[in-house]
């Protein structure tokens, strides 16, 4: 059962736990405004979530998880911030696309102090689920033996997980202290970051295909073609070999 004023969604689409674990941070450590005191049970750290973000909490206030979850689905807001982000995928193969409760192999979710409760948010769980008592001040020190645990459950030599946190812009941080330093270094982050992801929405299939061609016109030209395709066949068939004798599974 819900604690009350913990929002909680379920997760009904695919490829947007990182949103969710996100929305489920803030969405829990909010404030109209962030001058406001937080009040018994919140956060003394209290973020300004914007208008846009607290109507769709007012509205969702009452709402059950799943019907919480599809109303999450459905936000433009949401929905264009969440795909401003996402990677160009020219060929889609529908016939691969597998159930959302198979996510939990890569997948992302919320802890937060909430209540003097520590939650974890699973958007692919019915529900939230406590892990005791825990204040914001004993947050650090009580996360560490559940993240553990959760570690557990997986092969000792499983190395694939991701800690993150969600914190304060550390560009205004450093202007507070005056660190000149640590704000440059802020701000070419964010230039990097600009960058990536420009080049992670782009379709560069069409500029792929053009250099294929001016290499394949180039081999022809110089008599080359042939004893190109002959040698990446070569190749292809070695590291194919390589991998058989190494016991790794092999497309044909």
């Amino acid at each position: 059962m819900e604690d009350k004023g913990l929002f909680f969604a379920a997760q009904t689409i695919q490829n947007a736990c990182g949103t969710q674990a996100i929305l489920s941070v803030i969405l829990n450590n909010d404030s109209a405004d962030t001058n406001t005191p937080a009040t018994k049970g919140g956060s003394a750290y209290a973020i300004n979530i914007g208008n846009g973000l607290r109507e769709f909490k007012d509205f969702t206030a009452g709402f059950a998880s799943e019907l919480r979850g599809e109303a999450l689905s459905n936000s433009s807001l949401i929905r264009t911030t969440h795909n401003s982000f996402a990677r160009s995928s020219p060929f889609a193969d529908e016939t691969q696309r597998e159930a959302a409760g198979t996510e939990d192999v890569f997948h992302f979710i919320g802890y937060v102090p909430r209540n003097d409760t520590l939650y974890e948010l699973d958007g692919l769980q019915p529900y939230p689920i406590s892990h005791g008592p825990c204040t914001l001040e004993e947050f650090p020190e009580k996360i560490i033996p559940v993240l553990q645990r959760r570690i557990e459950r997986y092969p000792a030599g499983e190395v694939r997980f991701n800690l993150m946190a969600v914190c304060r812009d550390l560009r205004i941080r450093a202007q507070e202290i005056g660190d000149l330093e640590a704000l440059a270094r802020e701000k070419r982050k964010r230039t990097q970051w600009e960058w990536e992801n420009a080049l992670r929405k782009h379709n560069f299939v069409g500029f792929t295909g053009e250099i294929l061609k001016g290499v394949v016109k180039q081999k022809l030209k110089n008599g080359e073609y042939e004893k190109w395709v002959k040698d990446a066949k070569e190749a292809t068939e070695k590291r194919l070999t390589e991998k058989r004798k190494k016991g790794e599974q092999v497309e044909e």
